[in-house]
């Protein structure tokens, strides 16, 4: 079968091949046939090195598609049926799962360090998928939590949406930030996360949403799916001085995964108000905030991993809201590839040109 393998990690190209075998089928597994998945951000941090990840390996994690086979003791789905893809499948027996915060399991983890795919004699025969998946392909098989069933009226490109970036930037105003009716927030990076945060804001009422980005089409997008006001991140001080007073933000989304988009995230949040981290960024890289600053200014620092809540209940709510037209999902796909053009999508993500591409199988 085909899948875009990254060979080693640093490496800015894949190579689509089509002597990859999805591997690793058997009791509590399933075999998917993808038909459709987004390229997020992480893919590409994990192929520069900022997020860990074996190699050589088959990025993707966010996709749908058909049930192909069931191992097994899989009961909960059937050849034949639709699934998104969870790279974050909950265990449901961990102390995190017993809390209630499935999101924080640690067990979806473990498949990251066992290979998805191999290869045949000659070449490197394991090949791993990129967060225990691995959806540039065109099957995976992966653990059957991680198959999630959707309703037959979700398209398989708006149902891989969900399975990552809708939910975690949705997530992050509704569930992590818990966004107040009234509030002021700014938006820090507005690719498909980004503007799903913004998306967020504005179902729970916020009544200004700033967006920043330094790619003006990004602005753009930004405007259409509910921000009030777009500008660049040199911009941002004399937003907040007209929209606040100068006393910053209520509330202030970094979705870029660094430290000093970070930092200025903080700077801009107002006394008591709350900075939330959503960018993944690397291990190296230390946001500083003196004692001084922490202590006194008393705002919340609050991280969100995969929307900050439970994710097949945040699946659920996407769907819903989206099938009430309450956000637009359709307008989040702005280009469209086969798996042969896949570095084409890479370019689109880096220079900014993409909210979001998906790639068709």
């Amino acid at each position: 079968m085909r899948a875009a393998v990254l060979h080693e990690i640093g490496q800015e190209k894949l190579e689509v091949l089509d002597d990859v075998e999805a591997v690793g089928f058997g009791p509590g597994k399933v075999r998917i046939r993808v038909r459709a998945t987004g390229l997020c951000h992480s893919d590409l941090s994990a192929m520069s090195g900022v997020l860990p990840q074996p190699g050589p390996f088959v990025p993707g994690h966010e996709g749908a598609g058909e049930i192909l086979d069931v191992g097994d003791g899989v009961t909960h789905v059937k050849p034949g049926d639709r699934v998104l893809v969870c790279w974050l499948p909950a265990c449901g027996a961990c102390p995190a799962c017993k809390r209630g915060q499935t999101h924080l399991c640690l067990a979806g983890f473990m498949n990251a360090g066992t290979p998805n795919f191999k290869r045949p004699a000659g070449s490197p025969a394991d090949v791993f998928g990129f967060a225990g998946t691995g959806t540039f392909a065109e099957e995976v098989v992966v653990d059957a939590k991680c198959a999630v069933p959707i309703p037959d009226d979700v398209p398989f490109d708006i149902a891989a949406l969900i399975g990552c970036g809708v939910t975690t930037g949705l997530g992050a105003a509704v569930n992590t930030a818990d966004v107040a009716a009234g509030s002021s927030v700014a938006v820090i990076g507005c690719g498909g996360v980004g503007i799903s945060a913004i998306q967020g804001a504005r179902l729970k009422g916020a009544a200004q949403i700033v967006a920043v980005d330094p790619v003006e089409s990004r602005r753009e997008a930004a405007l259409r799916f509910g921000a009030t006001e777009a500008v660049a991140p040199d911009a941002l001080d004399d937003a907040s001085q007209r929209i606040t007073a100068g006393e910053g933000f209520d509330y202030v989304f970094e979705v870029v995964g660094k430290s000093a988009t970070a930092r200025t995230a903080y700077e801009r949040t107002r006394r008591g108000g709350t900075l939330c981290v959503v960018g993944a960024g690397a291990l190296d890289d230390f946001l500083q905030v003196n004692m001084f600053e922490l202590f006194f200014d008393e705002k919340r620092i609050l991280p969100s991993m995969y929307g900050g809540g439970d994710v097949l209940t945040s699946y659920q709510r996407a769907i819903a809201l989206w099938r009430a037209g309450r956000i637009d999902l359709e307008g989040l796909i702005t280009h469209r590839v086969p798996l042969a053009s896949i570095n084409d999508a890479l370019d689109q993500m880096r220079s900014g040109a993409a909210l979001r591409t998906c790639i068709e199988l």
